[in-house]
């Protein structure tokens, strides 16, 4: 990774989210679907799934993963979505992409199945405690597929500011994490995290500014950047 690049702990990332709605007024939804449409853009140029399983969390982090499921389906791929928790538990965000896959008529499975590709969307950089109940059991799931997972932010149950990988943890293949690098990501193995990349979700380098970080310019060609890729040696 370029040295260059500043990397945040969930306290860091927290406080530019707020700053980023508060001072800038960029809502929260516009983030969520920056990040849902890098994730789809990520996953058809890694992996060019013709079908895919997004298992999807109750918050922001499920609300991208619905997100990428909107437009995988808009680009021809067979998305099912799997959801962690009751629907009317989701946050208003959330429920509003899954408002939106409803009316599409995308496919909200009880169970995941066997699948092209995984997406993990459940937990994001506000982890609190080991994944528990339904998360677990979906998590322990991902990983036991043949399949390719690719995380949203962070593998579910990685701690992202101590890089500890809790019971259970997602083993990505490849993580799209958001905005800037998580702490974490850059201090665990690769088996959690896999491939690591980058996408813009429109943060102002100006709210990074405010809490005293400075970031060069990081997407002047594109707004999905790789950070650290396996080699042909490595697959």
């Amino acid at each position: 990774m370029n040295p260059a690049i500043p990397s945040l702990t969930a306290e860091q990332m927290r406080e530019i989210d707020r700053v980023t709605i508060a001072d800038f007024h960029v809502e929260l939804i516009q983030m969520m679907e920056n990040a849902g449409q890098s994730l789809a853009q990520l996953a058809i140029q890694r992996f060019q799934p013709t079908h895919c399983t997004v298992l999807a969390g109750k918050g922001g982090n499920g609300g991208g993963g619905l997100v990428a499921a909107r437009h995988l389906v808009n680009r021809g791929v067979d998305a099912r979505v799997v959801l962690a928790s009751e629907p009317e538990t989701l946050t208003p965000a959330a429920a509003h992409q899954l408002d939106i896959l409803q009316r599409m008529d995308v496919a909200v499975d009880d169970s995941p199945s066997s699948t092209g590709l995984v997406i993990d969307a459940l937990i994001g950089y506000s982890l609190d405690g080991k994944p528990r109940g339904r998360t677990a059991e979906l998590i322990r799931w991902a990983n036991r597929q043949r399949s390719p997972v690719l995380s949203l932010d962070t593998p579910s149950g990685l701690d992202v500011t101590s890089g500890e990988a809790l019971d259970p943890c997602i083993a990505a293949t490849v993580t799209l994490t958001l905005a800037l690098p998580k702490r974490g990501l850059l201090l665990t193995s690769s088996a959690a995290v896999g491939e690591l990349w980058l996408a813009d979700i429109s943060i102002p380098r100006r709210a990074y500014q405010r809490i005293g970080i400075d970031v060069p310019q990081l997407f002047t060609a594109q707004s999905v950047i790789p950070l650290s890729r396996r080699t042909a040696d490595d697959e």
